[in-house]
């Protein structure tokens, strides 16, 4: 009998035992492809050796030092090496202990820049529908997934929600995919003046859709024209890449495919690979010089934040992924792994769009091809491909209420940088089997 609190408390999930490369392996010894890097966490696959001795090395000789009395060299190191290559005009770095804890970070920081300037009225947030920001209750208020949101409404911050840039969906027949994203973008600049642009503090999104709409970049010139509308209404950018940055779309920041800077950003996920629990809220040299001048003391903070042996970790992983060039072999094998899925899936009468960057692939599943007509959702085809997968041995991260928060259905892929050709292959051919499994 066990006393763990389980996601799924009617079931037992199996008992990882051990990691290696891009595959787990439970108790009973059964391998499993890690085609998710579990929510898309392990960049580097498992049991890397650098990784594990900077962690060993640091816990050795300073295991924490709480951030009310102490920086540490980890943390200095780790955060020069990100702003080395973040955005331009990102300047400081707000450890965390995870994405969700990051975006929590990142909405306080927002709103306390904008008391420090002197503009107590900005009280709202604006982001997308079908969006995921975490699940504090800070998080959670700004995204836009229903199902996630229902249960805790009651308790939820009122936010503001805009289309999302979902070009399979959205894009109007004779539309330029460039046309649709400006008449998306702009609802950004009809939602501020209707609620008041005085009173909005941010815009919050993911540069690269993941857990609702499965791995949906944004279609040129979109966030430029964002950028240019929070600009004029001196409205703060926040870009949430908890999930798609650190090399998960073939640049360490997903942002950097899209040509613009935020004003503040937040990572985790493959920040720490899985080795530790980190993450960060990056922010620009104005924000951070506002609280300088102003009361000097962010009203924030976590017991874990800055911990000495995760930012060892993250600073090994940065490495690796900069200097190591696995983000560029992020890049490459993503290629092949989008051609890889096309070839196997591009004419499946279910498969409807096929759509990523780099290692960060989704796949959507409909009942027809040419209506893109979703499944029923009591059939719940997510569940069964997540199932069927397993079985075979591939883990991948499916998801429902693609479409509206309630219908559709798509599968995420987001595996470790070291994937090989064969191991493409294997997944490929898992993947395959639990799809007919799934809609047989």
């Amino acid at each position: 009998m066990t006393h763990v609190f389980y996601r799924n408390s009617r079931s037992t999930p199996p008992k990882a035992a051990r990691g290696d490369g891009a595959y787990i392996y439970d108790d009973t010894g059964k391998q499993y492809l890690d085609g998710s890097g579990g929510a898309a966490v392990s960049c580097l696959g498992h049991s890397d050796p650098d990784v594990i001795a900077a962690v060993q090395t640091q816990v050795a000789s300073l295991d924490f030092a709480h951030t009310g009395f102490f920086t540490s060299e980890p943390a200095e190191a780790l955060a020069e090496r990100l702003i080395a290559h973040a955005p331009k005009g990102l300047d400081k770095v707000y450890f965390v202990s995870g994405g969700s804890e990051a975006v929590e970070t990142a909405l306080k920081m927002a709103r306390q820049y904008c008391v420090e300037i002197g503009e107590p009225q900005r009280t709202r947030f604006i982001s997308r529908r079908q969006s995921y920001h975490g699940n504090t209750l800070g998080a959670l208020a700004v995204g836009g997934n229903v199902w996630r949101k229902a249960q805790f409404a009651p308790l939820l911050a009122e936010t503001s929600h805009i289309a999302p840039c979902y070009a399979y969906r959205g894009q109007e027949e004779g539309e330029s995919l460039e046309a649709y994203g400006q008449r998306v973008a702009n609802e950004l600049e009809a939602e501020l003046l209707r609620v008041g642009p005085e009173t909005v503090i941010a815009f919050v999104a993911e540069p690269v859709v993941g857990a609702t709409l499965g791995a949906v970049p944004a279609v040129p010139g979109y966030f430029k024209r964002i950028r240019e509308i929070c600009d004029r209404y001196g409205v703060l950018l926040i870009l949430d890449e908890v999930m798609c940055g650190m090399g998960r779309t073939g640049t360490l920041f997903a942002c950097d495919q899209d040509g613009v800077a935020p004003d503040i950003l937040t990572i985790a996920k493959g920040l720490g690979a899985g080795y530790q629990p980190i993450g960060a809220t990056l922010c620009s040299a104005q924000i951070h010089e506002a609280f300088v001048q102003g009361s000097g003391f962010f009203q924030h903070g976590h017991t874990y934040i800055g911990h000495p042996v995760a930012c060892a970790a993250g600073h090994a992983v940065v490495t690796k992924l900069t200097e190591g060039g696995m983000v560029a072999r992020a890049a490459q094998m993503g290629e092949k792994l989008d051609s890889a899925l096309r070839d196997a899936f591009g004419n499946h009468p279910h498969i409807g769009d096929i759509r990523g960057r780099g290692m960060f692939r989704g796949l959507e599943l409909v009942e027809d091809r040419a209506s893109k007509a979703p499944f029923d959702p009591a059939r719940g085809i997510n569940k069964r491909v997540k199932a069927a997968a397993f079985e075979a041995g591939l883990i991948c991260y499916p998801m429902g209420g693609t479409v509206d928060g309630q219908r559709g259905d798509h599968v995420l892929l987001a595996p470790p940088f070291i994937l090989t050709e064969d191991q493409i292959g294997e997944l490929i051919e898992k993947l395959g089997i639990a799809f007919d499994a799934a809609l047989a």
